[in-house]
């Protein structure tokens, strides 16, 4: 379980984070929704542990991020918006670094780069690699910790619409497993029916809960004012 209570985060005068409480249960695909600038991307790095928060507290599969970080982070395995690589480097010799620090060996390695469609480019380097190769490349890295505890922030953005549907049956899968899957998203009209919840942050703050099923409806233009205002920069289609 993941467990935040009045988050704060601000960089200058903008406050990014204000007072933000959430809860994310295991065994739940939750999807983090809202406008640009909500604090959808902050709030995922300070869980990650890649920013110190102003304010608030931060659980992790039961240990205080602040007080028992070392415990907190072996628990959770983040992808950002943008992973990057040394373009020198190959497919295969990215998956296998990342296998021996998580105590991985080199068939796990294989085995994930074939998962994700990478065996034909396991010598590239990955500077030769699309963009939609190196998201699936960091899928590969990302699944390996095989953490109870996943983060993921704008994950489908590369992925064209078949490999988007596998990272989602995969994440399903990790959640039924029992893991606490939390994503970050505007992709919307992706995303609708699955997921298990999903939760909105405006200004900072939770904001309350959509349908997953009704994504679409809860972010149509045209809609209550005040709702479209709030939704703004969230992509339906």
């Amino acid at each position: 379980m993941i467990t935040i209570h009045h988050l704060r985060k601000s960089y200058g005068a903008r406050h990014v984070l204000n007072g933000l409480d959430l809860v994310a249960d295991a065994g739940v695909v939750t999807l983090l929704v809202g406008r640009n600038g909500a604090g959808k991307t902050t709030a995922l790095r300070l869980l990650a542990g890649l920013a110190k928060p102003d304010g608030g507290t931060v659980s992790v599969g039961g240990h205080d991020l602040e007080t028992d970080r070392r415990q907190a982070l072996a628990r959770l395995s983040f992808l950002p918006q943008a992973p990057r690589f040394h373009p020198r480097l190959t497919a295969t010799q990215v998956v296998q670094f990342h296998a021996q620090l998580r105590g991985r060996d080199s068939e796990a390695a294989r085995v994930e780069l074939e998962a994700w469609g990478l065996a034909g480019y396991a010598n590239v380097p990955t500077g030769k690699l699309s963009g939609g190769l190196r998201q699936r490349l960091a899928l590969a890295v990302f699944a390996l910790a095989d953490a109870p505890v996943l983060l993921l922030d704008e994950p489908g953005l590369s992925l064209d619409p078949a490999w988007r549907h596998q990272l989602q049956r995969f994440l399903a899968g990790r959640a039924r497993a029992g893991c606490v899957v939390l994503v970050a998203t505007h992709l919307l009209g992706e995303w609708e029916e699955q997921a298990d919840r999903c939760v909105l942050l405006a200004d900072g703050r939770y904001a309350g809960d959509l349908s997953p099923g009704e994504l679409r409806d809860a972010f149509r233009i045209g809609g209550d004012p005040k709702t479209e205002n709030k939704n703004a920069g969230v992509v339906c289609a």
